[in-house]
């Protein structure tokens, strides 16, 4: 059985992202994707918010609530595409919700995942006051030290609204997505343990490098195809879908008839406009803004899409030979680039065939220049070089290189505009008449990004907005809107002087904890020596007095331990001796080689008597032996606490052994951190500033995803036996639904559950095994059905003690047990000469017949057969009914159901019997 239950991203939603949907398939627990929403979401500046909407809770209460709350139950993790929407969460889950579950992805979705999550979480951390939970663990608590560390904060801190928030530390970030598993395309993965019996292949679904189309095969649900966020049309840098193969005209085979489906919807209302005009429009804008001395702000996303739009604008650079400068505004820009280059076969598109990097169009120029250069770099890293390309990690690094009135195009994260560059460029760029911000993305809800993109919308004709399939016009923005900055300004002045006298405090309060701490491991230290060397309290008396005699009598204390300060500088004196010769004692400690002599000089200590009167008497000097005495207690010799200190050492090396890896990742980490220059101490502020709207605004649709016509194309063609629709608005799920209900063969088994609501498909099937016994498996009357023999049992279960499977033994009149307290049936006379009524058997046909190969093996008996279309197939021709006598017609009538019609001739014999020839008989 198969229970499907939306997370986040539903449905009849008004909210549908971000993804995370729990599939369950018989008692195993899927969880696919585990996205996050945007972290800081603000009502629209361009609408007044009411009171009743600030004091509403985040949107993304419940789902975190419900994914803490599954994850320690989830026993798979599929991600499928590699953006903040699909994996965004899944840090945080596996770190501090116990998601901890295999999980599996391609690798270019490992590696986009990663830089996502990190640019967002550097990104928040750098304009909110995150407070993480007190550590539980050790790693963690190295963690929090090493933030500390790097941005302190003063005391108190500022107020910020950071309730419900799940943001990730970096180091949690990479821990998560190194612990992926990743696969190739096509590659079948049969899963073990809990899993066992489940086989998944992840399969190109375009839109993403790497992006995935997710194939689950069970053995007892049959297939399960979960596809969103597919793209079929080719890209500069990525082949379209494989779902659809456009040369074979049809679907990809291994994709076909799934037992169920699970796409998406949002775009079914979208008309798109044809790529080249999204180029031309995108192009010509850039080109005549900066033609006019003006800049451009793209809010960009920082993995995925951002892959497309450098390659479009390199290409048109190198065309144009512009010498404006392309600005991209990330942390993690380089990284991300260096990963796309190693990465070549994962790509397609025009990428592979042009040298897209290099001055000029004329390929075979350019292949002339690498010649004479001698380079040996592969085509991937030479065609995604963008040498026309810089790098900024913030907003301050660019406008010291340029000023802001130099014409510039800016490609900035993150594409929504809460956060980030973009943000606080947007705050200076959008006052500036004729800077144009370029939208290549709807953004997300409740975003700066999604504000622009409906006031822009709403100021289209009704015949020119976005969904309609055209290019839109720039719109002139005016008036005047509020936006509260967050930024992180470091301390001056007292709060300086106040930070920095309670950071002395906390060092001095560590370096005496560190010294009470090293104070007790070595008490704890000569505990162990005096274990270990079965000494007793009368051998430490023995040993204190011999140094004492050693090193003089004034080495006692006023209680007589000797342990006073003078003691130990005798003992000090004692060891270090007069020659100076060292050695290795056999516990590794270095130890002075003593000259004793019988007639040292110093204070001899005195004895007591156990009688009173006896007074003191004189102790001679002796040579200095310690005897050593066995240390028993009432029950026999004591424990050896050396030996069990020894032994848990080992264990516990043995533990660090295993986690070497773990270890010395976290020690590079430390040591970077070390050598990391130490940022200034600094404060979170939050303040509320009005801007005055004076730039244009243009979107162009380039979020590469299927349109409607597409959706409603490629769909029909799969023809799924079920079908459950996700991601989409109602209005979107709706029209999905009465498109495929117009087709006649298409499944009218569709579902579109909103958040929260499960969905079950199926029958709870269970499974056991049997033996069957000799004497009944010689009784059965099997018949061949393809590859298979099937038969009609009908027998008692008997358990054996020799055998721990039950045995199905033939029913017989001994086995037959007679309940007393039946009822007695009156018996019926039966008439002279009357035979006994006999139950007569009930047959069972197994099989589906088709007409092409009925056809077929009419053919080889020599019956003619011809298809007239509407499932009818006509047996016997006007030339063979002389020999057979007439001819027949075979309808299928519905499932399950034939209808043989025609005269009762040798061909109505002939073609029923093939017709049985095709099924499995199965008496009972």
């Amino acid at each position: 059985m198969i229970t499907f239950t939306p997370l986040s991203g539903a449905a009849q939603s008004s909210t549908t992202s971000p993804l995370a949907y729990l599939l369950q398939v018989d008692d195993v627990r899927i969880l696919i994707d585990c996205g996050s929403p945007d972290w800081s979401p603000e009502p629209s500046p361009f609408e007044q918010s009411t009171s009743e909407q600030e004091e509403q809770p985040p949107s993304w209460t419940e789902y975190a609530e419900t994914l803490e709350r599954l994850a320690p139950t989830i026993d798979l993790v599929l991600l499928s595409h590699g953006d903040l929407a699909h994996c965004g969460l899944y840090p945080w889950a596996y770190s501090r919700w116990g998601l901890k579950a295999p999980a599996y992805s391609t690798l270019p979705v490992q590696a986009t995942g990663r830089i996502a999550a990190t640019e967002d979480v550097e990104g928040i951390r750098d304009e909110h006051d995150v407070k993480d939970p007190a550590p539980e663990t050790k790693e963690n608590g190295d963690e929090a030290a090493e933030r500390a560390s790097k941005s302190p904060s003063p005391s108190p801190p500022p107020p910020t609204n950071t309730k419900g928030k799940c943001i990730a530390s970096v180091i949690e970030v990479q821990d998560a997505f190194d612990s992926l598993n990743t696969l190739r395309y096509s590659q079948p993965t049969h899963l073990q343990g809990k899993c066992q019996g489940l086989t998944i292949t992840p399969f190109n679904a375009g839109h993403t490098l790497g992006g995935t189309i997710w194939k689950i095969r069970s053995p007892s649900s049959g297939t399960i195809l979960y596809a969103v966020n597919v793209n079929h049309t080719k890209e500069r840098h990525l082949d379209g879908t494989v779902l659809i193969r456009q040369a074979a005209g049809g679907i990809f085979e291994p994709l076909a008839r799934p037992d169920l489906l699970i796409t998406d919807a949002d775009r079914v209302p979208v008309i798109s406009s044809r790529r080249k005009d999204r180029d031309a429009a995108l192009i010509d804008t850039i080109t005549s803004t900066l033609s006019s001395r003006s800049s451009l702000l793209m809010p960009c996303d920082s993995s995925t899409r951002i892959l497309e739009l450098l390659v479009l604008l390199d290409q048109h650079w190198n065309f144009s030979r512009l010498r404006y400068p392309i600005c991209l505004l990330s942390r993690t820009g380089r990284e991300m680039l260096t990963f796309v280059r190693s990465m070549m076969e994962w790509m397609g598109g025009t990428i592979s065939k042009e040298d897209v990097g290099e001055e000029g169009g004329n390929s075979r120029h350019n292949k002339r220049r690498r010649d004479d250069d001698n380079e040996d770099e592969a085509l991937g890293a030479f065609a995604l070089r963008f040498k026309h390309l810089e790098f900024f990690p913030n907003p301050q690094a660019l406008l010291q290189t340029y000023s802001s009135k130099d014409p510039k195009l800016i490609l900035a994260v993150p594409a929504s505009l809460s956060h980030g560059p973009s943000r606080n460029l947007f705050v200076d760029f959008a006052a500036i008449p004729d800077n144009v911000v370029l939208l290549t993305g709807r953004g997300a809800e409740d975003t700066l990004a999604r504000a622009l993109f409906d006031k822009w919308n709403n100021s289209q004709r009704a015949e020119d907005k976005w969904d309609k399939g055209k290019i839109g016009r720039n719109v002139m923005m005016d008036g005047s809107i509020k936006l509260t900055m967050h930024r992180k300004v470091p301390l001056a002045g007292l709060e300086l002087e106040l930070f920095q006298q309670k950071e002395q405090a906390a060092r001095d309060k560590e370096a005496a904890h560190q010294a009470l701490l090293a104070r007790n491991q070595r008490m704890l230290e000569a505990d162990e020596d005096d274990s270990d060397s079965d000494d007793s309290d009368s051998d430490a008396d023995e040993e204190d007095e011999v140094r004492r005699e050693l090193g003089g009598g004034d080495a006692m204390d006023a209680d007589g331990d000797g342990k006073n300060d003078e003691g130990r500088e005798n003992k000090r004196k004692v060891d270090k001796g007069m020659d100076g010769d060292w050695l290795d004692g056999d516990e590794g400690l270095t130890k002075q080689l003593l000259s004793y002599d019988i007639y040292l000089k110093g204070n001899v200590s005195k004895s007591t008597s156990f009688f009173k009167n006896t007074g003191q008497s004189q102790r001679f000097r002796m040579f200095p032996y310690v005897e050593k005495k066995r240390r028993v207690d009432d029950y026999g010799e004591t424990i050896d606490v050396g030996m069990w200190l020894r032994k848990g050492k080992a264990l516990e090396e043995e533990a660090e052994s295993e986690d070497m890896k773990d270890y010395k990742k976290r020690a590079l980490a430390e040591e970077d951190a070390k050598k990391a220059v130490r940022e200034p101490p600094s404060k979170y502020v939050s303040n509320e500033i009005e801007i005055q709207l004076a730039c244009r605004v243009l979107f162009v649709d380039m979020e590469g995803l299927n349109d409607g016509r597409a959706v409603k194309t490629i769909v029909p063609q799969v023809n799924p036996r079920k079908m459950i629709i996700v991601h989409a608005p109602r209005s979107a799920a709706e029209a999905l639904i009465e498109a495929c209900n117009s087709i006649r063969s298409m499944t009218k088994d569709i579902y579109a559950p909103q958040v929260g609501e499960s969905i079950q498909i199926g029958q709870q099937t269970n499974s056991f095994s049997i033996n069957i016994s000799d004497e009944l498996l010689a009784s059965l009357k099997i018949s061949r059905f393809e590859d298979n023999e099937i038969a009609y049992v009908r027998g008692l279960v008997a358990a054996h003690a020799t055998s721990t499977i039950p045995t199905l033994e033939p029913i017989s009149s001994s086995a037959v047990q007679i309940d007393p307290a039946a009822p007695v049936k009156p018996l019926i006379p039966r008439m002279l000469g009357a035979r006994p009524q006999v139950p007569l058997p009930h047959s069972t046909m197994i099989g589906e017949l088709k007409l092409t190969a009925l056809k077929s093996r009419l053919a080889s008996v020599g019956v003619q057969a011809e298809l007239i279309g509407e499932g009818v197939l006509i047996c016997g021709t006007a030339t063979s009914s002389e020999s057979f006598g007439g001819s027949v017609a075979v309808r299928k009538v519905g499932k399950g159901k034939i209808e043989l019609e025609g005269n009762v001739s040798e061909v109505y014999y002939t073609v029923r019997r093939e017709i049985y020839n095709l099924h499995a008989l199965v008496a009972a």
